[in-house]
């Protein structure tokens, strides 16, 4: 932990995280398991269920580039490119879900933000 950054403001950061990547994790199993409410969802996108595994492993690689500190703005910037897909592929058909990627990908930076001191010397949002 970063002494220059205020115990509460890691552990804001830490949850704020938690939040995205537990939905991501959740999204990658299913994936995985495709059960048949998933099936159902996926091909409703448009998407051929021989797509979902890899979409899946690149789903979990990006989360898991995320959760480690070293490649944590790696991890970033893909999963806005992720969740980018994810808000296009709900607008394209229509559906208002879209807002729920969205969010999520807002949570992965201000998690980011609020844990990672370079984020904030980079996007200094707060005058000093």
């Amino acid at each position: 932990m970063n002494p220059n950054i205020p115990r509460t403001q890691v552990w804001g950061g830490r949850i704020a995280s938690a939040v995205p990547v537990l939905m991501l994790l959740f999204s990658a199993f299913m994936k995985f398991s495709q059960p048949p409410s998933f099936v159902e969802g996926f091909t409703k996108f448009g998407y051929q269920m021989n797509q979902a595994v890899t979409i899946g492993i690149v789903e979990l690689l990006c989360t898991v580039l995320y959760l480690i500190p070293r490649t944590s703005v790696l991890g970033a910037i893909l999963l806005t490119g992720y969740l980018g897909g994810a808000v296009a592929t709900h607008v394209r058909i229509g559906d208002p879900a879209f807002v729920g990627a969205l969010f999520f990908g807002i949570l992965v930076w201000v998690g980011l933000y609020l844990r990672d001191p370079r984020i904030r010397t980079l996007v200094p949002l707060l005058a000093r």
